[in-house]
């Protein structure tokens, strides 16, 4: 079984671990800036799905580009 030669410094182990935990923050924010993108109604870049029932054709999906 591999071990580790020497004891991993106190920097070192905050510097992974900061960059570990750095990871789920940025696509918490990416997510978060769509998401305030598409209720302001500002993107232009993108398709989304939206549910709408009308009459006959009930739970139909329609592909709306965001203008």
């Amino acid at each position: 079984m591999a071990v580790p030669k020497k004891r991993t410094s106190g920097s070192k182990k905050k510097i992974r671990n900061r960059a570990w935990k750095a990871k789920p923050i940025k696509v918490a924010s990416a997510a978060f800036s769509l998401a305030q993108s598409i209720l302001t109604g500002r993107s232009t870049s993108f398709y989304y799905i939206t549910e709408q029932n009308k009459g006959d054709n009930r739970g139909e999906r329609l592909t709306q580009k965001v203008e």
